[in-house]
């Protein structure tokens, strides 16, 4: 468990050029009035030049010049700190930028001039076998390029277009062919990345190096400025972005522990399923997907799982199951952009057969099949197999269960082969004394990540359509719906064991904002009446000439879930979706006729009034159920334990896609003037289009002023369920020890309840004693509540005991 002060509640912030340091600063007021305790820090080193998201670090010894550099950030942590606020920010281990020029990294600039004789040539995870590191940058072959004299030799610097690289010592006199080919760089045709890149890369990102960050002197050197930042106060918690990239994730945190004096730590860690976060990580826990997902999914009426299944095979006539497309999207994935990383697995396998004669007969093949088969039958992130060590039961576990599945899939001539892979890359112990062994073991680990991320998130879900909130990162789109007392065992969990963990719903990463997802979780009430929707809209566009049955039914989600977007958004959105999904188009190879295709519709269908009316008039059916789901999993998530994170803007309502969608500036203005009529109580003269941004708002800054006077009673706090008659009810209490001090009260599938005859005697039953709403500011006693009374005005209570 981390020591120091551990963040209350945090408000997430996406440092940039158009949003820097200084910024952040000038909202501090504003979060003190929210009730925040902790401003969140989107990465803050120094990346590429206008870069939008800040993981493209080029320096870990400066902070981001775009943002303002070191004096705006000592500014913006006074500002903070006179506001009785603190900072935490994102820290980025796995990878660094290769910029545009490549001399905006030092460290990859010096690599390419020396090589492997380079003083940095120990950061950077290369395979130098081939004797060249390939930088495939090309827009054609490299004879073509040459003959067209796009490459020249200029200031002492190779430059092609906007690249600029460095010139190996001793070889600048060489004719140009010559000089090419002296380097200690291979600069190639951007295709070739998939199969001959010969450095490890975060995900399929070839401008995204990898760093070694367990060789200690690198951690040193890449840490030391964040070191420093949290060892001054300038810092008090730390989010580590994509941990399970590294070589050795619970190595790293133990050295970050050391280098922070055991600060806060969070880490973005997809957990699967029931998968927990390994005990022996020194860290609070996540970045709060697991609770992302069981949030949402206490919104989610399960019975809506076998229509909406058949109206999307219907619609679109693609009958296979979630777990077909999962085992496709893995298989692409694998043959196209993760093809190296799976060659250099074989390579490792192939290395270990021949320095052992009795694996001589498993052919490249075998082993080549075998590393296909176990990396589309994980099922998780990562198994954590530490070479030297004994592999743990979860790991082995893992392992086991997909070596089980990928038997029943692979030639059975090849079956030794996978029980070798799955022998191997279970046996740390062996591993900790043969290198090749140990790198295999780590690597494999390494490229199930990818796989799992590109395979599932970044291509099953834009496939996958049955019901789009489900389709969230580390969700679980088969997994329809989670009752109360499933999350009630969640957050049992967590309170018990990850108490400090961060909870959210909406992050730079997320592919719909939680109002877009709340927008679309009441579908699985009213599946019948989506499906007539759904086939009146799609007659009504029939002359528009739909380009592909999924993209059409991915537009009607699209359009309920932003009832206010424009052309621009949705089709930036929808070209983006369609060409992730990688069936009739791919970010690679467009297909310019099908995209112009979805752009045409998508416009018309937009342009359409009585289209757009239609969708209007179905989302104001479900409205009653879209306000209690926005406002329902705000205060489960706020009050739930864990440290809850509010990601810029989402105080109100905010319905945003995917990224870059989600990374629109935010007008603090609008919210700084709505939180004025919250905070003078006057709600109802608000403007009838805001006043479901007041009621968010309200619940928001009440929730956070109750944690921040109260932070015993949440962050280490005790969870229990509260009684309740209905189903249709969730509540929950929170308190210091065995005390009850504060009960959320949250209503479920509200559209079901209605069709019911609505809440009747139905109670919630609360501990003996006197409780103030602090919504409503009203008193009810303790015992049996009908539901009906407390949930009167809004459709969740947020009691303390008085």
């Amino acid at each position: 468990m981390p020591s120091g002060n551990s963040p209350i509640s945090t408000y997430r912030f996406q440092i940039r050029d158009s949003f820097g340091f200084e910024d952040a600063g000038a909202r501090a007021g504003y979060l003190a009035r929210l009730g925040v305790s902790h401003a969140y820090l989107s990465p803050i080193l120094r990346a590429t030049p206008g870069s939008a998201h800040g993981y493209d670090v080029v320096s870990h010894a400066e902070l981001s010049q775009d943002a303002g550099g070191r004096p705006a950030f000592d500014a913006m942590v006074t500002a903070l700190r006179a506001a009785g606020i603190a900072a935490i920010a994102d820290v980025v281990p796995n990878h660094m930028a290769t910029p545009t020029p490549a001399r905006l990294n030092e460290q990859y600039w010096s690599l390419l001039r020396s090589g492997p004789e380079s003083e940095y040539a120990s950061w950077f995870d290369v395979n130098w076998e081939p004797g060249r590191i390939i930088v495939p940058v090309l827009g054609d072959r490299l004879p073509k390029v040459l003959a067209a004299g796009e490459i020249s030799v200029d200031d002492g610097v190779l430059r092609y277009y906007d690249h600029e690289f460095p010139i190996r010592p001793g070889t600048e006199n060489l004719p140009l062919e010559e000089l090419l080919a002296r380097q200690w760089y291979r600069l190639a045709f951007w295709r070739t990345s998939d199969e001959e890149l010969n450095y490890r890369r975060f995900f399929d990102v070839t401008t995204l190096i990898a760093v070694r960050v367990e060789d200690r002197a690198v951690f040193d050197a890449t840490h030391a400025l964040i070191a420093e930042l949290v060892r001054n106060g300038s810092l008090e918690g730390l989010r580590i972005d994509h941990p399970d990239g590294l070589a050795d994730p619970r190595g790293y945190l133990r050295d970050l522990a050391t280098a922070t004096d055991g600060t806060w730590v969070v880490v973005e860690k997809i957990l699967e399923g029931e998968e927990t976060l390994p005990t022996d990580w020194p860290c609070a826990g996540t970045t709060g997907y697991d609770a992302l997902n069981r949030i949402g999914g206490l919104f989610v009426d399960p019975a809506g799982a076998a229509p909406l299944t058949d109206l999307l095979t219907g619609f679109t006539g693609d009958r296979r199951t979630l777990e077909e497309i999962v085992e496709a999207s893995k298989r692409q994935i694998i043959d196209t952009s993760l093809n190296t990383e799976v060659r250099r697995l074989v390579d490792l396998l192939a290395g270990i057969r021949d320095a052992e004669p009795a694996f001589a007969d498993f052919t490249r093949r075998g082993l080549h099949s075998a590393v296909v088969e176990l990396l589309v039958a994980m099922d998780r992130y990562r198994a954590y197999v530490v070479p030297g060590e004994a592999a743990p039961a979860e790991a082995v576990e893992t392992l086991e269960r997909a070596h089980a599945v990928a038997a029943d899939r692979i030639a059975p001539e090849f079956r030794p082969a996978l029980d070798l892979a799955k022998d191997l890359l279970l046996d740390g112990v062996a591993a900790g004394d043969d290198p090749v062994r140990a790198e295999l073991v780590t690597r494999f680990q390494q490229t199930c990540g990818p796989v799992m991320a590109k395979g599932i998130e970044d291509t099953t879900f834009y496939r996958y359509h049955r019901l789009l909130s489900l389709n969230e990162v580390g969700g679980e789109p088969g997994h329809f719906g989670v009752s109360a007392d499933e999350f009630h065992a969640f957050a049992g969990r967590l309170a018990r064991d990850w108490p400090l963990t961060m909870t959210t719903l909406s992050t730079h990463d997320t592919k719909r904002s939680e109002d877009a997802r709340a927008r679309l979780a009441p579908i699985s009430e009213v599946p019948a009446e989506w499906a007539a929707a759904v086939g009146h809209w799609h007659e009504l566009a029939a002359k528009y000439h739909s380009p592909d049955a999924s993209t059409e039914y991915l537009l009607w989600q699209t359009l309920l879930a932003v009832p206010d977007i424009d052309a621009e958004r949705l089709t930036a959105y929808l070209s983006k979706a369609t060409r992730e999904a990688k069936q009739l188009t791919t970010w690679t190879s467009p297909n310019t006729a099908f995209d112009e295709a979805v752009e045409s519709f998508a416009r018309a269908v937009l342009a359409d009034a009585g289209i757009t009316g239609s969708v209007r008039e179905f989302g104001d059916r479900i409205a009653p159920a879209v306000r209690a789901t926005v406002l329902g999993q705000k205060l489960v998530q706020l009050t739930m334990p864990g440290v809850p994170d509010v990601y810029q803007g989402t105080e109100i309502v905010d319905a945003s896609l995917v990224d870059p969608d989600n990374r629109r500036p935010v007008d603090y203005a609008l919210r700084e003037r709505l939180l004025t009529t919250v905070e003078s109580g006057s709600l109802s003269s608000l403007a009838p289009h805001e006043l479901l941004d007041g009621e968010k708002l309200l619940i928001t800054q009440a929730a956070l002023h109750l944690r921040r006077g109260h932070p015993d009673w949440f962050t280490g706090g005790g969870y229990g369920a509260v009684p309740t008659s209905s189903e249709h009810a969730v509540a929950f209490g929170r308190g210091a020890g065995d005390e009850v001090s504060v009960i959320t009260v949250a209503t479920r599938l509200p559209l079901t309840l209605q069709e019911q005859g609505g809440w009747g005697e139905a109670v919630v039953v609360l501990p003996e004693g006197n409780w103030l709403d602090a919504l409503t500011g009203e008193f009810v006693q303790g015992g049996p509540v009908k539901l009906a009374t407390l949930l009167d005005r809004y459709p969740v209570a947020l009691l303390t005991r008085r």
